[in-house]
């Protein structure tokens, strides 16, 4: 019988998973990437762009209780008599003369620069006050709701972060196995010249080695686009000059934050509920406004003129003060539409916030069982990692000894490095499930920050 070819363990500690990234790159912290997503995410910015527009928006109802001041200037010539003559006793310039009836009848052209400064105050606008309360209530709703969209921006980040950390631990434990694979066939190929394997075994070496190539090749192309991802969802897409860590955190580290424990924090209301509940108190205001559009409003205006044939702001100024009343019982059905409209609004708004807070709860359940069973999937893929590596030691034992066949040793050695990469891609869903399930809950998602400072895995997928 020939010799039999000793296989060794094909999962072995993942290589270098900066090596994606060029030599010298910076390395990216989750926390630092939270930072950048922070500033330049797409949905992040857009969001804070939306918030702006309604910050703005509230100002406008303003119009209705503030004062105004209003500078105005016109230049007028004309033999009409009528205005010719007033033109004369606004300019302060009426003789004796300008009662001949030939001036007054056939007056010669006459030109006036008009010129005032006029001011209006708001005395009392009921629509104007209450259009401000919800115009500031739409504005904290868009806070709110950017708020939200933040906390799923930072989420997104967690997932493509880890993702990108993933696919870089997934090179290194394949380049380590191809290497492996590559020196069992170099190992098989010298056995065969001295008579100790047979061919078989050396092709079968060989059929490995380039099953382990092919999938390390594919895995490379899914890192490079993870890296990507990553940069995407930071709003950089053109920077991808980063390292990472080389690994995952371990799993008692993924397993302590996934603990919820007694001691876990207060829970704050989530964004998006309060951004519903804001837009309903929005809604409710605006109803009330579409109301007060039956009210009188109540204006006081006061302006000074001055009038000169040429010189702004020449001669003798007037002043004029008064007090307006509008009121208007029927406007042609506009204000009876705008306040259907704003009760229909109204009751959209109320269905929202019933329907935020049933998906709400629909999440934190959801959340619930994803973080319990990726914590139990993740104990059961770290038992299986000692399991394999424990199978493949006695397949080798047994093939040394000649009572296992060749096909028995590579599909234990195939077992033990399948059970590595499913026990990283665990911890890798344990994470987000954490995450997941802290944004559910309206909880920050600082403690995985805290996870950088305690450093990533050594790549030892079980003591």
């Amino acid at each position: 019988m020939a010799r039999p070819v000793r296989w060794t363990c094909l999962l072995l500690l993942p290589g270098l998973a900066g090596g994606l990234a060029p030599l010298g790159a910076q390395h990216l912290s989750l926390g630092e990437a939270l930072e950048r997503a922070g500033r330049a995410a797409y949905a992040n910015r857009l969001a804070a762009a939306e918030t702006r527009t309604r910050a703005a928006a509230a100002l406008e109802p303003l119009k209705g209780v503030l004062p105004s001041l209003r500078l105005e200037g016109g230049y007028v010539r004309t033999t009409d008599p009528l205005n010719a003559f007033g033109f004369l006793l606004r300019q302060r310039e009426v003789t004796q003369a300008a009662f001949a009836p030939p001036a007054l009848n056939d007056p010669a052209s006459r030109g006036n620069l008009a010129t005032g400064l006029v001011v209006e105050q708001p005395l009392f606008n009921a629509d104007a006050l209450l259009g401000r309360r919800a115009a500031r209530a739409a504005a904290a709703a868009a806070e709110a709701a950017e708020r939200w969209t933040r906390t799923g921006t930072a989420l997104a980040v967690v997932r493509a972060y880890y993702g990108a950390v993933l696919a870089a631990e997934r090179v290194g434990t394949l380049e380590a196995a191809a290497r492996a694979a590559r020196a069992h066939v170099r190992q098989a190929a010298a056995l065969v010249e001295q008579g100790l394997a047979t061919r078989a075994d050396q092709l079968l070496a060989e059929v490995k080695a380039g099953e382990v190539e092919a999938d390390l090749i594919e895995a490379r192309g899914r890192a490079g686009l993870a890296r990507r991802q990553l940069a995407v969802a930071m709003g950089q897409p053109e920077d991808t000059a980063f390292s990472l860590p080389p690994a995952l955190p371990e799993a008692p580290a993924v397993r302590a934050l996934g603990g919820r424990g007694e001691t876990v924090e207060a829970e704050a209301e989530r964004a998006d509920l309060q951004s519903s509940r804001l837009a309903l108190q929005a809604a409710q205001a605006d109803a009330r406004r579409a109301d007060a559009l039956y009210l009188p409003r109540l204006n006081a205006f006061g302006r000074l003129d001055w009038n000169d044939p040429g010189a702004p702001f020449g001669g003798r100024p007037s002043w004029t003060v008064g007090v307006l009343l509008a009121w208007s019982p029927f406007a042609g059905g506009a204000a009876l539409a705008e306040g259907r409209s704003a009760r229909s609004r109204r009751a959209a708004a109320g269905a929202m916030v019933e329907a935020a807070a049933a998906q709400a709860a629909l999440e934190v359940a959801e959340a619930e069982e994803a973080l319990v069973t990726a914590l139990a999937k993740l104990d059961i893929a770290e038992r299986a990692v000692v399991q394999s590596r424990e199978a493949h030691r006695i397949v080798s034992r047994k093939y040394d000894g000649g009572l296992a066949s060749v096909t028995e040793l590579f599909d234990a050695a195939a077992a033990e490095t399948a059970s590595g990469l499913r026990f990283a891609a665990a911890r890798y869903d344990a994470l987000v499930a954490v995450a997941g399930w802290r944004r559910a809950r309206g909880l920050d998602l600082a403690p995985l920050i805290a996870l950088d400072a305690a450093g990533s895995g050594s790549g030892k997928e079980a003591p």
